[in-house]
This record gives structure tokens, sequence and C-alpha cells, in this order.
């Protein structure tokens, strides 16, 4: 504490003894002297100990700031009380201009802490309902200190932006016509139904809610005590109370047990029409000669699934729907965002703008789990749909026959391109009108067909070629089970058929090596980044009769709890526990002195 004394700007919430804050209860007990409004002083004495008290009444609050200054620098802990927060309509804002008026600095000046308060604006929602759960602001319509015209504009300009609305120092004695203004103000921009809440000396012995609309609402007693609560286009009243919701329909059925969002999916700009991107996407498809492009796409009684062999439900696909110009409904917007989610959004910019015929864009999204899309694209001219889709000849075979790299370029043609990835498997685009046709060629050719995105990669080693394949059913039963299911983001489940681990197993989300007879398990891995490191080895030989059922609870524990966009090593961290297995921030590092086919 600085030598010359401290300031203590508190704030005590709504004035009862269980809204105040430990921290402004402490610093009052520490506190020498009390400075404060008459009314404030009275509230809080039950919490005083003897302290020198310096009361004074109404529009004296420059002196108290002054005192409080003066006597801190006698070396004295000095408290200034506010109702509410200090900080808000308080005295915080005073104690710091008064300071600044004698050129006060903070490194040899008396030290000054503020401790915040509930504010009205929080407490008098509280007993409404739920009033503030969307954009709010506050107003004082208190013209003392503050040009009425400044407030007006601030009305207007409140009103005008659909701004929940709560409004401090409503009326007094004195002032009884700036309500009235106020009110013909938001009547010009809101419906008379609006719900309005009053609430009167809120959690104090007299404290009164009504719940009234903006219309009727100077019907009721408005005065110095009262905070007016005003509601938004959207807010509501339900059985006497206020909600403002906060915007969860657009994207939730809040009736329903299971989302037709996937956790994955919510966040992405497909799911938000009415968001800046989505605006800055249906701009960048919109010609410069005129409205956007939108033909229509040709329907299709059902269409093509991309997923593993034993789950061809993993992917859900539906026709490609056409861009919906700025302004369109709600309702309207909210279907294209479920349409295109459900053909897991756009395809990566490149290879679909090489195809219809438009310049690649800064907006064009990467990475997104993309499925089979049937008819024609909104902006390619007549040509079918792009199709991307992985491909590969094994779990664990690594070798392409002549007839699957045939047929592989016969697809891809001159419009089509393949490209190599390091998980095992060749990502094929290729513009089709027929993807559920295409899918079963490349089945009957014995290739496994996945989805490209955030789903559940299976990948193994080779098995020394085949010639170590113990642990071959467990790789294709996770194959199987899990393999192109939806994910909260991309994961790789790698298995290595010997402690050798020689495919890096151990690096990936999920790493499995057998040795030994039995599995050892690894958790989080990191392969990217300047802090890339290997999974935590949270298990040691599992039997083979177990391993696949706990890698199987980790996942299902990873979909229900992962956040969208979380990595699978974030998420272990975040949660701590996953399956009964521990995260450990520093993994103890793992000597593993075996010969090879152990």
């Amino acid at each position: 504490m600085s030598p010359l004394g401290k300031l203590l700007v508190i704030g005590f919430g709504p004035g009862d003894m269980e809204h105040i804050t430990k921290r402004a209860l402490d610093a009052l007990a520490e506190s020498e002297v009390i400075i404060g409004y008459n009314t404030y002083v009275d509230l809080i004495r039950p919490l005083l100990n003897g302290q020198e008290i310096v009361r004074t009444g109404m529009t004296e609050e420059v002196s108290r700031a002054q005192e409080a200054v003066r006597q801190a620098e006698m070396g004295k802990k000095v408290a200034v009380i506010s109702s509410g927060d200090a900080g808000v309509y308080g005295m915080a804002g005073l104690v710091y201009e008064v300071l600044m008026q004698k050129g006060w600095r903070r490194e040899d000046g008396v030290e000054v802490e503020v401790v915040p308060g509930i504010s009205a604006i929080q407490s008098c929602a509280s007993l409404l309902g739920a009033p503030v759960m969307h954009d709010a602001c506050t107003i004082s319509l208190s013209d003392h200190l503050t040009p009425w015209e400044t407030i007006v504009k601030r009305v207007e300009a409140a009103a005008s932006a659909d701004f929940v609305i709560a409004l401090y120092n409503p009326r007094s004695g004195r002032r009884t016509r700036q309500i009235v203004e106020t009110q013909s103000i938001l009547l010009r921009y809101r419906d008379p139904q609006t719900p309005v809440g009053l609430v009167k000396s809120a959690y104090r012995e007299r404290q009164q809610v009504i719940v009234t609309t903006l219309e009727d609402m100077l019907n009721h007693d408005i005065g110095m005590l009262t905070t007016v609560i005003i509601g938004n286009s959207s807010t509501t009243v339900y059985d006497g109370l206020i909600v403002t919701p906060r915007g969860y329909q657009r994207k939730y059925t809040l009736d329903a047990t299971e989302q037709v969002l996937k956790p994955h999916q919510r966040l992405r700009t497909e799911a938000e029409p009415w968001s800046l991107g989505a605006q800055e996407d249906r701009a960048l498809d919109t010609p410069q000669g005129g409205g956007a492009l939108t033909a229509s796409p040709e329907p299709s009684a059902s269409s093509a699934a991309v997923a593993t062999q034993a789950r061809p439900q993993a992917m859900a696909t539906v026709q490609a729907a056409p861009a919906k110009p700025t302004g369109a409904a709600p309702a309207s917007l909210a279907a294209e965002a479920l349409s295109r989610l459900a053909v897991g959004g756009k395809l990566p910019g490149e290879a679909n703008a090489r195809w219809s015929g438009q310049a690649p864009t800064a907006q064009s999204a990467v990475g997104t789990a993309t499925v089979a899309t049937t008819g024609k694209t909104p902006g390619g001219l007549g040509k079918p749909a792009l199709f991307e889709v992985g491909v590969s000849p094994g779990v664990g075979n690594k070798k392409f026959t002549a007839r699957q790299m045939a047929l592989l370029a016969e697809v891809a043609g001159d419009d089509g391109e393949l490209e190599y990835t390091p998980d095992h498997q060749i990502v094929l685009r290729v513009p089709c009108a027929d993807p559920e046709e295409l899918v079963g060629r490349l089945r009957d050719e014995r290739f496994i067909v996945m989805p490209i995105g955030d789903v559940f990669k299976v990948k193994a080693c080779d098995f020394c070629n085949m010639e170590k394949d113990d642990a071959v059913p467990v790789a294709e039963h996770l194959q199987v089970v899990l393999g192109g299911l939806q994910a909260p983001k991309e994961t790789s489940i790698a298995l290595n058929g010997c402690g050798m681990a020689c495919y890096g197993a151990v690096l990936e989300d999920i790493g499995i090596v057998y040795r030994k007879g039995g599995y050892d398990l690894f958790l989080g891995g990191k392969k990217f980044g300047r802090n890339a490191h290997a999974a935590q080895p949270v298990a040691e030989g599992i039997p083979g009769d177990q391993i696949t059922d706990i890698v199987e609870n980790i996942i299902a524990e990873y979909k229900e709890k992962g956040h969208p966009n979380e990595r699978f090593h974030k998420f272990f961290k975040r949660v701590g526990i996953v399956a009964g297995f521990r995260h450990e921030d520093a993994p103890a590092t793992v000597e593993v002195n075996a010969v090879c086919g152990d």
C-alpha cells in the first residue's frame, strides 16, 4: 500500500446483506473512514465497527470525493461507498476525476482500488425473469449533468437499434417530463405492447416489481428508486416473467432431445446465414451485373451417403441449395443453413472453382466434412456438383491393384483430381451427377470409401507387409464401427501392429500399439505446431477382447462432451478424465525396449 494511504471505492450492490461481495465486506472492515450519501450509509451501518463516518446529502458528490482524497493523502484507508456498482453512475469516476485535477499518478500517488458490485440492471433483471439476455444498454435520464439533447440522441439510437434498455434515474420530484418524452421516442420505434419491467428498491424492504407494457408504463409509480427495463422486439412475457430470447431458436429445436445440427456443425458459416461471414459469401456469389445466381438444383429421390462400408449412414446428403440474397426471411435462411450443413457445406475452393468456372476466394471453406451432392451447382453454369471422397485399398493394406489405379484414373478423367495424403488414402475430387453410382463402383473394386473433414479416421501400419497380422482384426473392427463417423474435429485413431510403432501411432489423437500380446493405449497426441507432442500413455497390456470397447467408449464421450472444432488433445486436457483415463499435464516418458514382433 502507498504510504499516503488508500482509497477503496466500493459498490455494495442492491442494499441487502446477501448480495454484497466478500471483497466489499473485507474492504469496509479494513477501512478507517467511511464516506457516503446518507441513505447508503444507513444501508451498510450494520457492517461497520466503529469507523469514522462522513455522510452528506444529494448534490454533495464532489465534496465527498474531495474529502476522501484529502484523508487518503493523510495516510488513511478511506472507503467511498456507492449502491450498485461504483463504476456505473457511481463514485468511481468522480474520485478519479478529482485525483486527475491534482496531478495524481498511480506509481507515486495514493493507492486506488475499485471494488465492483451488482448494478441495478442486473439485480432488477433477476427479479423480472431474464430480460437482458441480449444486447442491452443503460441510459440515465438525469439531465442535471448531461444535456437533454444528448440523452434524446442516445434514447433514439438505442430504440432504433433494438437494444434492451435500462433507464436509470427515470424521474424525481422536479424531473417529471423526461420519462414522458422518453416513452414518446420509444413508441416511434417499438410496439406499444413491448414488455416493460419496473423495479423499485430491488432486494430492499420496500421492493416493488411490476410487469407492464411500453404504452401503459406511465400509469404506474416511477421514481428515483425505480429502474425501468424495456424489452426489444423479441422480448416476451411468460407466466408473469419477462424473457428476451438470446437467439437459440434460430439453430436449435428447444423441445427436442436430439438436435438437427450436430455440435461440430453449429459454428460454421453455413449454419449462420444471418452472419457477416454469410453475407460476404453471398456477396461473392453475386455477379457484378445483377442478382445472385439461383439456378435450381435437379431433385434427386435419394443422394449417396459417403461412409465406411459397414456404416453408410455416417454422413447424410441432400441436394445442393441455391444461395439466398441478403435480407431473406429468417425462416428461409434457416432452411438454407440446414440444407447446406446436411451436405457438409462448401467444397474446397480451388477445386470447386476450377470446375464451376468461378475464381477461388478467401471465403472458400476447406476441410469441412464433404459428402455427395446431386444436380447442378448454383454457380456452376449447368455442370454437375463437385464430389470429394477419400479412398484406400484397406486399413493396413497399402497396395493398390492395377484395376484400382485404372478405375481412379478413369473416374478422375481430365476434370477431376487425385491427391495423395499422409492419412494412407487418396482424395478423389471429381464432378459427378450420380455419386451413389460412383461410390458403388469404388466399393466394387474393394476400396474403403470415406468422407472428408471432421470425421474419425482409422489408420494403421502395414503390419510388416501383413506378416505380423495379430492386430489386423482390431484395426478392421475399429474401421467398420468408427471410421467415417462425424467428430467434433477431425480425429485420427491409429494402430501399430508391433512395439516398434514405426508408423507413429503414439503421435496421433488416439494411438494403439500391439505389444507382447496386449494393447498399449495413448491419448491426446499433437502432431503439428511448435508445441507438438506425443500422446500420453494411459494403459498397457489391454486384452484384445477389451480394447475395441474401450476405444468406442472414448469416442462416445468425445462426441457427447467435445466442443465444436475442439481437437481431441484439448478436449482430453479440458475434461481431465476420459473413459476413466486421467490427463497429465506433463506425460511421463515411456521407454519401449521391445524387439519387433514381441
